[in-house]
């Protein structure tokens, strides 16, 4: 499939020849495996393996079609573990060496090590209520899943450290990204300023409709004062937010310097045939993934 995405706005149009819009992404094919990398982190591609699936390049079927990384959508087994295989391949890592985690929503950490490797894929997996995965531990990769929620890539290069964070809108509205850098402050004694971040595909303001109760959990934890930026009502008590927006005033205001910072203009929703949306399928999907390890 050969595809234009579009930054923000409906649709995603059929083209003969591919292209990327994106001023933020960079968009990657190999192997016709597509995915997404960010320059700030692959300015350490020497040192680092990072990327984000897309649902291109896969072998699974119908509404999992074609590249469903996760183990919970009802899956077949040999086409997630085929999916996998590929993704791999292109990236560099070996797969069978992941470490995945159960995510629900909550802003816990966990420490990965090289004894955790093959939890989630190979091997059951202990991690449980865990939305944030860190290591500084060469040779391990970890990885977490997405469907609209927000991606958050995390590389120390001075206390070569990696980390990534599952944000949903409770995750956002607890502001996951900022315990994230204080977690790698207080155990791997990373500093702030030294952080590199990305904020990867994920449903922009225009598809995020939310209800007047976490509309408020919003205006209370980041006050009015980034007004239509971050939250917008509607005529029918209904809000249009930001995820985008909430995540980067977290980061930033943990002390990640802007400049270390990249910030997705790419879509889920507005892109369902390039990206797993659990919106824009009413939930009838498989799962995009997020992947890092340090070389």
């Amino acid at each position: 499939m050969v595809v234009q995405v579009k930054p923000w706005g409906k649709g995603i149009h059929m083209k003969l020849n591919y292209i990327n819009t994106s001023k933020v992404c960079m968009v990657n094919e190999q192997d016709g495996v597509s995915y997404v990398t960010f320059p700030k982190l692959a300015a350490y591609d020497r040192e680092l393996i990072h990327g984000f699936s897309t649902r291109l390049g896969g072998v699974s079927k119908e509404h999992l079609s074609s590249m469903n990384l996760s183990f919970h959508r009802g899956d077949e087994a040999a086409a997630m573990m085929e999916n996998h295989r590929r993704f791999a391949k292109v990236l560099g890592y070996d797969e069978k060496k992941l470490v995945f985690s159960d995510q629900v929503h909550l802003t816990n950490f966990y420490k990965v090590t090289k004894a955790d490797c093959g939890k989630g894929i190979i091997r059951e997996s202990d991690i449980r209520e865990v939305d944030g995965l860190v290591t500084d531990e060469p040779g391990v990769p970890i990885m977490t899943f997405y469907a609209d929620c927000v991606p958050l890539f995390f590389y120390d290069p001075v206390k070569r450290v990696i980390a990534m964070a599952h944000s949903g809108w409770r995750g956002t509205v607890e502001r996951i990204g900022a315990k994230m850098v204080r977690f790698m402050g207080q155990e791997y004694g990373c500093e702030s300023r030294n952080i590199v971040c990305a904020i990867a595909p994920s449903i922009c303001q225009s598809c995020y409709e939310v209800s007047a109760d976490v509309a408020e959990h919003f205006l209370k934890v980041f006050g009015s004062s980034y007004g239509d930026s971050l939250l917008y009502a509607k005529q029918n008590e209904k809000y249009q937010l930001n995820l985008h927006k909430a995540c980067q005033i977290t980061l930033l205001e943990a002390g990640i310097p802007e400049e270390h910072l990249d910030v997705t203009d790419l879509c889920t929703c507005c892109n369902p045939e390039f990206f797993f949306s659990h919106r824009a399928s009413q939930g009838k999907r498989g799962n995009l993934a997020g992947v890092m390890m340090m070389r």
